[in-house]
């Protein structure tokens, strides 16, 4: 290994495991038989969606808390979070009887903030204030500068990184053996530089393979470009993964320890979500989701291998479960829309349905509107096939009888204006 400012070092990880005894217990690690199936391989699920915040968050957030001075605790503490850091904070802020100060959008939904409320109780004061993340962390590193109070970061400490690193540690004792594959989920990178750079040392021969977002590959293009990149543009949907930014001690680790780096479409996550509720009875969110959707971009690679997916967290908002299934439906290639253009007479959508749609097709979408200026007029129209080759069959059907079309899954600014 290179030479860099800090790297967690295998006793300041079990140091930290130590400091969480205090209020933790070892989440457990479960191998999965319809994932083993699936991939003709041994997969086993590292549970931290059974954490006590329902996340791997409180191992760092309470790590470093619990490191402050005792005047620093005093005086109370300072975080900004929408999310499973929020959580983590508050539980620890209750634990140790001191007050914290947690920062977090306007736009926050209200089931979050309850969470933090449950889990904080009188320890903690949420303040919500500007509409993005940015605004709410710049407001939260400001106050704490006014206060002198300590600001907790979500990532991009080595307190933090130590925290995180103790799943990797609880992985190598809860296995008989070394696993062949590790897949970490990636948002600021705290967990794959603690957990990586523990699995490193203590297995060299293991793979880790750390998994981002499609919509947010900070760590990746980082490493592509040899530095540290805030991206332009992000997609929020994995909001527990959705960072523009790696920081400068996960950027640095991460380079070192990692092998290789999966980028998941959001389709992808999405269908996973619903496959292991479905077959294995578990919840995931969508950052919970990476590890166990990267699998099938490495299922040759896996193949008579024993992987270990960590699944990072189970927070998921039961209010998005149909924009979760409607996302997977169109990355499967199951759901199609069509802008398409209706000639102006009586039964002209009636044909439509009897020559086009197949008998194991859908019409689950349309919105037609008659205007009676004009022979014709467009209509948006949503189709589910019962398989892929479906596809094939409807564009074929619709050739047949001269439908004028546009397909608009490929067309992202008319997709967004338009579903």
């Amino acid at each position: 290994m290179s030479e860099t400012k800090y790297f967690p070092a295998v006793k300041d990880i079990e140091a930290a495991a130590k400091v969480l005894g205090e209020i933790l217990e070892p989440t457990p690690i479960n191998r999965d038989g319809n994932l083993s199936e699936k991939y003709n391989a041994d997969i086993f699920l590292k549970r931290e969606d059974l954490q006590i915040v329902r996340s791997y968050k409180i191992r760092g957030a309470y790590n470093m808390i619990r490191s402050l001075s005792p005047e620093a605790l005093k005086n109370g503490i300072v975080c900004a979070s929408a999310g499973n850091h929020a959580q983590g904070v508050a539980l620890s802020c209750n634990k140790l009887h001191i007050t914290g100060s947690i920062y977090m959008p306007t736009t926050t939904p209200k089931q979050k903030i309850e969470q933090v409320r449950m889990f904080g109780k009188e320890h903690i004061r949420i303040v919500l204030t500007g509409d993005t993340f940015d605004a709410a962390n710049k407001a939260a590193i400001n106050y704490a500068k006014e206060t002198g109070q300590t600001f907790i970061p979500p990532f991009d400490d080595p307190k933090i990184i130590e925290g995180q690193g103790t799943i990797g540690l609880e992985i190598s004792r809860q296995m008989k053996e070394p696993a062949d594959y590790v897949f970490i989920p990636i948002g600021g990178g705290g967990l794959a530089s603690g957990t990586g750079a523990y699995l490193r040392q203590i297995w060299p021969g293991v793979k880790l393979i750390g998994v981002e977002p499609a919509g947010a590959p900070c760590m990746k293009t980082a490493i592509e470009r040899g530095e540290i990149v805030d991206l332009d543009h992000i997609d929020k949907f994995v909001d527990g993964a959705a960072v523009k930014k790696a920081g400068e001690y996960t950027y640095e680790i991460c380079r070192q320890v990692l092998d290789d780096i999966v980028v998941v479409p959001e389709g992808a996550v999405c269908t996973t979500i619903i496959d292991m509720y479905n077959k294995s009875a578990v919840v995931v969110e969508p950052a919970g989701a990476l590890s166990i959707a990267a699998l099938r971009f490495y299922a040759d690679k896996i193949k008579g291998k024993k992987a270990v997916c960590i699944v990072s967290g189970s927070n998921n908002d039961i209010t998005r479960m149909e924009e979760i299934r409607e996302k997977s439906l169109i990355y499967e290639g199951l759901k199609h829309y069509f802008l398409i253009t209706f000639p102006q007479k009586s039964g002209a959508i009636l044909s439509f349905v009897r020559d086009v749609i197949g008998p194991s097709d859908d019409l689950v979408y349309i919105q037609y509107i008659k205007k009676t200026n004009k022979e014709e007029g467009p209509a948006l129209v949503g189709i589910e096939v019962a398989d892929k080759s479906g596809y094939d069959s409807l564009i074929k059907r619709m050739d047949e009888h001269h439908i004028t079309y546009e397909y608009i899954n490929n067309n992202n600014k008319l997709f967004e204006i338009l579903i």
